[in-house]
């Protein structure tokens, strides 16, 4: 990957050169760089508010009250995790970062998810199929507001940040329904 970036820096210089537009390069190269930093300030404003509600949610006791809401729903996708193990704990955290759009913040929840499922795994070289299906589903993740997409329109200047709700929503579900449905058609066949 570095061969390629180190290519398109090589030859961006290059074309620079040869159409005698050095300066706009460089000016553009020092805006960019001025513009990923502040979008990732951005992001990780949002990832440590997001991670700071989760401590405190842990921390109250809630996490278990909405563990508990969520339990039907995952001991019936993940029947082989026992109701009391904590990987319905890590893997509620990490639906509900994810239902909010917060994809950055849900990903050490999803390390927390996958670890706890490790540990229910008799073969440590093997992928049990709820790990499989944690990966499916976390990758398709189900989007209600996607929080971070719309403090990113919105710091950017979209008249209206919110207009992404619906469509996320949607391709999300559609994208989740699919995913767990090749897997389970992969499973039904390939066992």
């Amino acid at each position: 990957m570095n061969t390629i970036w180190f290519l398109l820096i090589g030859i961006s210089i290059l074309f620079s050169i040869v159409n005698n537009r050095l300066d706009e390069f460089t000016k553009s190269l020092f805006e960019a760089t001025k513009s990923a930093v502040e979008v990732s300030l951005f992001l990780l404003g949002i990832v440590a508010l997001w991670l700071g509600i989760t401590k405190i949610i842990e921390d109250s006791g809630l996490i278990h009250r909405l563990s508990g809401l969520f339990r039907i729903f995952v001991s019936r996708l993940f029947k082989n995790v026992p109701p009391s193990h904590p990987a319905v704990t890590s893997i509620t955290l990490n639906f509900l970062a994810n239902l909010f759009g917060l994809g950055n913040a849900a990903t050490p929840l999803g390390i927390k998810a996958m670890q706890d499922l490790q540990s229910l795994n008799k073969d440590s070289e093997t992928i049990t199929f709820e790990m499989m299906l944690f990966i499916v589903i976390n990758t398709a993740s189900i989007q209600l507001i996607p929080f971070t997409v719309i403090g990113l329109l919105s710091d950017f200047g979209s008249s209206n940040p919110a207009a992404v709700v619906l469509p996320t929503l949607l391709a999300t579900i559609l994208s989740a329904v699919f995913a767990v449905g090749t897997l389970l058609l992969f499973r039904k066949f390939f066992k």
